[in-house]
C-alpha cells in the first residue's frame, strides 16, 4: 500500500485543496492560510497554483509593453513618489508622437499589448487620451491597448473605450474604507474608486484591480477584505505587489512589504480565480533579485517590460530603488525572456487576453 503524502494531513494543505476545488474558504480558513508561517505551505500552495495556471494557460507568459507617459499627478496619495506635493520629483510628459514611437519599437520587439500608465494628469484631457488611443489603433490594429490613468467620469471611460481601449487597470489599493483614508487625503474617496471599477466593467473593458501588500497600517483583516472584493468583483487581471516606501513621502521610514506574503497571495488568487491574469510585478523584482521568477513560479503569467524612453524611466518613481530604470527596451526584453525560460515558462507573442476573450490566434 502506497504511503500517504504527509502534507495531506496538514491543516493548511487541506485548506489549499479545498480552495483549489471550491475556489473559496471561510474567513477563519483564509485567515489561517494567510498566517501560516511554514515554508512547506508556500511550496504546496505554489505547486497547486502552477497546476491550475498550466491547465488553463499552459506555461505561457504574456508581455505587456509599459509606457509611463506622465509623472504629473493631481492627487497627493501619502505613499506615492509622484504625489502632487513632492517638490523633488522631476516631472515629464510624453507627447503623442513619442508614445507612438514607443509603440513602434515595442511592436518590432513582438509586443501586442501596450499599457499606457500615468498619474492623474489634467493635461491629458479626454480629447488627448482619445487621440492617443485611436492613433495607436490606427497604426497597429491587432494590438490591445490598456489604460491606467486613474479615476475618471464614466463618460470619459466610454469615450476611451469607443476610441479603441480594450483594458483598464485601476488598483483599489485596499478594500477597507478606513485603511483607504489612512493612505489617501480627504479629497479621495473609497466609494468613488469602487464606482469607477464598476463603471469600467459595465462599459465592457477587461478590468484589472489590485492592492499593495504590506502597506502602512495594513492588517490581516484588510487583506481578507481585499480577497473578498477580488472574489466578488471577478476582475480579468489582479495586480499586486509589495509596498516599497519612497523617501519623499510621509511613509519614508516604513518597512517594505513581504515578498513571501505577496507570493502567497498570488497563489491564493490563482486558486480563487483560475482564469485571472496575474502579473509578476517590478516591485517584486525590486525587493528580490529573483522576485519576478518567483512570481511566475507562484502562479503569475504576465510581465510588463518598460518601453518608456530610457531618459524618463528614472523619473517615474512611485517607490525607491525601482529596477530597470536605465535599460533600453530591447535589453529589458532579452533579460526578461531569459528569466522566463529559467522559470520553466515561455514568452508568447499575442495580445494575451483573459481566457474569456481569447480568440483562436491566442490559443
Amino acid at each position: 500500500m502506497k504511503p500517504e503524502d504527509p502534507r495531506s494531513e496538514k491543516l493548511t494543505c487541506k485548506l489549499i485543496d479545498k480552495l483549489e476545488k471550491e475556489h473559496d474558504l471561510t474567513e477563519k480558513e483564509m485567515s489561517a492560510l494567510l498566517l501560516d508561517k511554514d515554508p512547506e505551505t508556500d511550496r504546496y500552495l505554489a505547486r497547486k497554483a502552477l497546476e491550475v495556471r498550466d491547465r488553463i494557460y499552459g506555461r505561457c507568459v504574456y508581455l505587456r509593453g509599459l509606457i509611463e507617459f506622465t509623472n504629473y499627478c493631481k492627487n497627493n496619495c501619502y505613499y506615492c513618489g509622484i504625489r502632487r506635493d513632492n517638490g523633488n520629483a522631476q516631472r515629464y510628459r510624453l507627447e503623442k508622437e513619442e508614445i507612438l514611437d514607443c509603440c513602434r519599437q515595442g511592436y518590432a520587439l513582438g509586443f501586442r499589448t501596450f499599457v499606457l500608465q500615468g498619474g492623474e494628469d489634467p493635461y491629458f484631457t479626454d480629447d488627448r487620451i482619445v487621440s492617443i488611443v485611436s492613433g495607436i489603433k490606427e497604426c497597429f490594429p491587432d494590438v490591445a491597448v490598456t489604460l491606467s490613468v486613474g479615476e475618471r467620469k464614466k463618460e470619459s471611460y466610454q469615450r476611451f473605450f469607443d476610441a479603441g481601449a480594450d483594458r483598464y487597470l485601476l488598483r483599489h489599493e485596499t478594500a477597507d474604507p478606513d485603511h483607504y483614508r489612512f493612505l489617501h487625503p480627504e479629497e479621495m474617496d473609497f466609494d468613488h474608486r469602487i464606482r469607477c471599477l464598476e463603471d469600467l466593467r459595465s462599459i465592457g473593458y477587461q478590468v484589472g484591480c489590485g492592492m499593495m501588500v504590506g502597506s502602512p497600517g495594513q492588517k490581516t483583516e484588510h487583506l481578507l477584505r481585499d480577497l473578498r472584493l477580488i472574489q466578488s468583483f471577478r476582475p480579468h487581471m489582479v495586480g499586486i505587489g509589495p509596498f516599497i516606501p519612497h523617501k519623499d513621502t510621509m511613509y519614508a521610514g516604513q518597512e517594505p512589504g513581504s515578498v513571501a506574503l505577496t507570493l502567497r497571495l498570488l497563489s491564493i488568487i490563482r486558486l480563487m480565480l483560475p482564469e485571472v491574469l496575474l502579473p509578476a510585478t517590478t516591485a517584486l523584482g525590486t525587493l528580490d533579485p529573483r522576485g519576478r521568477e518567483k512570481g511566475l513560479m507562484a502562479g503569475a503569467n504576465v510581465l510588463m517590460p518598460n518601453l518608456s524612453p530610457s531618459e524618463v524611466r528614472g523619473k517615474y518613481l512611485l517607490y525607491d530603488n525601482k529596477i530597470c530604470t536605465g535599460d533600453e527596451a530591447a535589453e529589458c526584453v532579452r533579460c526578461l525572456s531569459f528569466r522566463v525560460e529559467k522559470a520553466g515558462c515561455k514568452v508568447v507573442v499575442s495580445r494575451g487576453d483573459h481566457k474569456r476573450f481569447q480568440n483562436e490566434s491566442d490559443e
